[in-house]
């Protein structure tokens, strides 16, 4: 897990510049969420795990709600970034430095929901990887809680495989910003150059390297159900809002 706690300690400074407005944002995503938990019968009186929480997207906007949150993640840099946000926005969340693949070294207790979004699952490069960490994430859960998860489109990614994302362009106060990344492919994994441009009073590039699996969504169904889930369904762009789709697993 090295080159993940790299790239996202690199990245921990600079990543609310991959938004147009990271507080509005985690707003919406959390908004998004909210309404997935209550289609599906729960309402605000549980216990959220997000076990790749990154610098507090969706957790602070969930704890913002009014939802009970416990926060984890691998990298010791976002997770300050995260609480500095979480003390702005004047949020108690519960934060951790945690492997999601052996949360149960640092969690003793359980939750109701645990969310892992923006395409955490996909680092996981080998498929061993994979099922350690859904195992340790749906052990992690009540019996009848609920996992849930956004995953890129690798099912149409992987078909072409295109070189690169498409650019996201803001104006900022002085100028423009553009991020986008480049992808390398070697058969099913990808190496990633995430590329943020600040053209402003001064030019200023960074980039920052890591590597994904293109998991498909069939291999995580059949992970999931496997390791206790009842029901497993993938939602899309549609019919959530959401940027990436997103599944929905019930443990049994």
């Amino acid at each position: 897990m090295d080159i993940i706690q790299t790239f996202y300690d690199n990245l921990a400074s600079e990543y609310d510049k991959l938004f147009s407005d990271w507080n509005n944002d985690s707003k919406e995503q959390a908004l998004i969420l909210d309404k997935l938990f209550k289609d599906n019968g729960y309402d605000d009186n549980i216990k959220i795990l997000d076990c790749a929480c990154g610098i507090g997207t969706q957790a602070i906007g969930l704890a913002n709600l009014g939802y009970d949150i416990t926060a984890s993640d691998i990298s010791e840099k976002e997770l300050k970034e995260a609480q500095k946000r979480a003390i702005k926005n004047n949020v108690d969340i519960k934060f951790q430095n945690a492997d999601f693949r052996t949360l149960s070294k640092t969690f003793s207790q359980k939750f109701n929901i645990i969310i892992a979004m923006d395409n955490a699952l996909p680092h996981m490069l080998t498929k061993s990887d994979l099922q350690m960490a859904i195992k340790s994430i749906i052990n992690q859960l009540n019996t009848g809680g609920m996992f849930v998860a956004s995953i890129r489109d690798y099912n149409s990614l992987i078909v072409n495989k295109p070189p690169y994302s498409p650019p996201y362009i803001y104006k900022t106060e002085n100028g423009q910003r553009v991020a986008f990344q480049t992808w390398d492919w070697n058969n099913d994994h990808y190496k990633l150059i995430q590329y943020i441009i600040e053209d402003e009073e001064h030019l200023k590039i960074s980039k920052f390297e890591c590597e994904y699996r293109a998991v498909l969504r069939e291999e995580i169904t059949d992970i999931l159900i496997s390791n206790g889930c009842k029901s497993v369904v993938w939602k899309f762009y549609e019919e959530t809002g959401f940027y990436q789709p997103i599944v929905i697993a019930k443990k049994h």
